[in-house]
């Protein structure tokens, strides 16, 4: 019987990278940092070079550039990750320019060689690799010369015990063609897209030997700290099915907090269900929001909301929300700048949710969310929004969706942009005019897998929260001359 090879993971030091390679990178592997030019790559390997360096693991990082390695230093030196007491004592800066110059590739091998013996390093960057290329064909030297040298260099890095990195400036067509791209043992693609004025910026690990990374393009940020990965929201297949059979059968039950509301919901929603709270401005979907959380803080349940249309003073208005929020009850995601990714939004969630053990979400409003992405998200809204709500539900909580609907008195619509299939439940909240006056009334469109009551009933908003009455047959009947009512 023969055991196998263990693999030791290092840990990148990015967040969120390291779950997209599968638990980390893998030690002794030959990785290729590639991207346009601005994409991020350069901050990506000086991030994980300071992570992983010590004292017993050193680095060297290469740099064929024209410009000294003090200049690129100078801007890296910006980001919290940077640790300049590393600098010459576990990371040795080494510049290949005037190797480069000379033309002869065997040179540069041989260099490269006898810096990482003399050092006997634990990583090795070598950075940019593209000018290397760029040479080669500047000075009309052949394919095979340059096919030689990218394989001897990636056979060389693939043989060291260290952990190597080349980074380098690639498009699409050049990287299909590239013998580096087959030598290489992880590759992970760096881009930025620019979507009317929006910037987005996304990695994709295109290939990790050994390990299951996950699939697709994930958002990622730039910021003081350095990168930040957020990975896209995976749907998982296979569903426990004693907890399928719990939610399918309505077994456990969470009450709004509106004692006629839940009576129509059939006894409160479903645990771990999504429901979907539509109408038009100022009918009260924010103030219903707030009961729901607040009754769940009665019940001793933490919660969480993030607002995307309203800013923190006007979502504080709310005394009632104002006082949960301040006795740490609830929790606040405030997220009204633009240009935000699904992405992004799902981890700040998932972030706040676990450390305040949440069970119960508000997103308000679905509408706000549309606006503040950016628009490469915001065109494929459903699908993104269809993972998001999935992935939180899994979590276990309970989520409160509001969204705008505009009131047009003669159509009815349950949701905006088709979205009505993503929720478990939906409330439709109406005005309607009654003797010439605008009422609000109320109505459960569904509840999946449940029964739930079929009235249109009228509410009020008062000092004491949400007040549901009487159903409009029994309001109709207790006036006199019967009015008319128009829907």
């Amino acid at each position: 019987m023969s055991n196998k090879v263990s693999i030791r993971r290092l840990k990148t030091g990015v967040p969120g990278l390291d779950n997209l390679l599968g638990g980390g990178l893998p030690e002794f592997s030959f990785n290729l940092i590639a991207g346009p030019p601005g994409s991020g790559k350069t901050t990506l390997a000086h991030q994980i070079m300071f992570s992983l360096t010590n004292s017993n693991n050193r680095a060297l990082f290469f740099t064929v550039l024209g410009e000294p390695a003090l200049k690129m230093l100078r801007y890296q030196q910006q980001f919290l990750f940077f640790d300049l007491n590393k600098v010459n004592e576990s990371i040795r800066f080494v510049n290949l320019s005037a190797d480069l110059l000379e033309g002869n590739f065997d040179c540069i091998l041989s260099r490269i060689a006898e810096e990482v013996k003399d050092y006997a390093p634990s990583l090795v960057f070598v950075d940019s690799f593209r000018s290397v290329v760029q040479s080669a064909k500047q000075e009309e030297q052949g394919a095979f010369e340059l096919h030689r040298f990218v394989q001897q260099l990636g056979l060389q890095m693939t043989n060291w015990q260290a952990t190597t990195f080349l980074i380098g400036e690639y498009l699409i067509p050049e990287a299909e063609s590239s013998p580096v791209f087959t030598v290489a043992d992880g590759i992970l693609w760096l881009s930025q897209n620019l979507h009317r004025n929006s910037m987005v910026r996304k990695m994709q690990v295109v290939k990790m030997r050994g390990q299951a990374q996950a699939p697709g393009l994930h958002t990622f940020r730039i910021s003081d700290e350095g990168i930040q990965v957020f990975q896209r929201a995976i749907i998982e297949s296979g569903t426990p099915v004693e907890s399928a059979i719990k939610v399918s059968t309505g077994e456990e039950r969470v009450p709004v907090g509106i004692p006629g509301l839940d009576e129509m919901l059939g006894g409160g929603l479903p645990a771990g269900y999504s429901i979907l709270l539509v109408g038009p401005s100022g009918c009260g979907k924010t103030v219903l929001a707030t009961e729901f959380l607040a009754e769940g803080v009665r019940r001793g349940e933490t919660g969480v909301i993030a607002a995307f249309e309203k800013s923190p003073s006007q979502l504080l208005g709310n005394k009632r929300l104002y006082s949960l929020v301040q006795a740490g009850h609830i929790g606040v995601i405030e997220t009204r700048s633009l240009d935000l990714s699904i992405d992004e939004t799902l981890h700040d969630l998932k972030k706040m949710i676990n450390r305040m053990q949440a069970k119960r979400v508000v997103i308000d409003s679905l509408s706000g969310f549309e606006l503040a992405l950016a628009p490469e998200f915001s065109e494929d809204f459903r699908g993104s929004l269809y993972r998001m709500i999935a992935e939180l539900t899994d979590m276990g909580v309970t989520i409160l969706m509001t969204s705008e609907l505009e009131d047009r008195y003669t159509d009815l619509r349950f949701s905006p942009f088709g979205s009505a299939f993503l929720a478990d439940a939906i409330i439709v909240q109406r005005y309607i005019e009654i003797a010439g006056q605008f009422k609000r009334v109320l109505s459960v469109i569904k509840v999946r897998a449940s029964r739930h009551s079929k009235d249109i009933r009228l509410f009020e908003i008062t000092d004491e929260g949400t007040i549901i009455g009487e159903t409009l047959s029994e309001y109709a009947g207790i006036m006199s001359g019967r009015p008319t009512v128009s829907p």
